[in-house]
């Protein structure tokens, strides 16, 4: 771990938008549009807000269904139509009507799983994390990890889960990154482009700190940019494994992150075991912002075909 003397500190004191997330996630920035958009896992929302013109532009659509996280389609307008990952599967979504059609449906008893976070790789396959619904109560290790290929094709690729999180790829594309939130723990491994294997799985980063790691970008240069839940911070973690930053928020359930240009928005949860009036019980489920200097990896899109 870096001397705490060196770790270079950003401090947010608001959040750019008070959206009342129950548990904000998921943010993806749309350079085409200078849009951002983030989900709400529990309210089942998609937010949609203009980085030009500022939060009052915010569009919400309200779905049936919790939404975990979303990706664009390669050779599709995303004001139209964007990847999804629902309840039960991965979907189109029509943004304009809300109506969606599942690709492909995730494994494992379905009442009792839903989707969570996940990511598109360099060659357009999707990686889905899947976990227990909210209903079920505390998470058991019933969630797996999953590689959709052409919307079609579904192998699992890691099974006994609990809180399957984050993923993303080294900026060279030849190392793949997964946060297992109940471990603490990044792992990587060696991601063979030909046909998205992976290999040499070993521990990245271990947090030992307060919090719990969440949903991560990877910049330009190879850091990962880690959301802490109940820590109240985003850690910047070097190649090595190192903390080289801290960004510190005002309220305790931070989420995800993202790059726009050279800013990186995050996302967050309601804080409702703080007290009535504390700034973490008042921003918590807040989109925040700051520049930290640096941009981010430009996301792949998704190949439907």
């Amino acid at each position: 771990m870096a001397d705490q003397n060196q770790v270079q500190q950003w401090h947010v004191t608001e959040p750019y938008l008070d959206a009342h997330c129950q548990l904000g996630e998921g943010p993806y920035f749309e350079k085409g549009t200078q849009t951002l958009r983030f989900v709400d896992i529990k309210q089942k929302r998609l937010h949609t807000v203009s980085v030009t013109e500022g939060p009052d532009s915010l569009k919400t659509l309200q779905l049936d269904s919790p939404i975990g996280v979303t990706a664009n389609i390669q050779g599709q307008d995303p004001q139209q139509k964007i990847l999804v990952a629902l309840k039960y599967g991965i979907a189109l979504l029509d943004r304009k009507t809300g109506q969606y059609d599942y690709l492909t449906r995730i494994g494992g008893e379905p009442d009792r799983m839903r989707s969570n976070d996940g990511a598109v790789d360099p060659h357009g396959r999707f990686w889905l994390g899947t976990m227990n619904d909210f209903h079920v109560g505390e998470p058991q290790s019933e969630g797996s990890l999953y590689r959709f290929d052409l919307g079609k094709s579904k192998e699992e690729v890691e099974s006994g889960l609990i809180i399957p999180n984050s993923l993303g790829w080294s900026p060279d594309g030849k190392t793949m990154y997964f946060t297992h939130t109940p471990e603490n723990t990044i792992f990587a491994w060696d991601y063979n482009p030909e046909d998205g294997s992976l290999s040499n799985k070993r521990v990245h980063y271990k947090h030992k700190e307060k919090g719990h790691l969440d949903g991560f970008r990877v910049d330009k240069n190879g850091n990962i940019w880690h959301a802490l839940y109940d820590g109240g911070s985003v850690i910047k973690i070097s190649p090595a494994g190192q903390i080289l930053g801290r960004i510190i928020l005002p309220t305790n359930n931070i989420t995800c992150v993202e790059f726009v240009g050279t800013e990186l928005f995050i996302t967050s949860a309601a804080d409702e075991d703080s007290e009535e009036g504390t700034p973490s019980r008042k921003y918590g489920g807040g989109l925040f912002r700051v520049d930290v200097g640096t941009t981010g990896l430009d996301h792949t899109e998704f190949k439907l075909e």
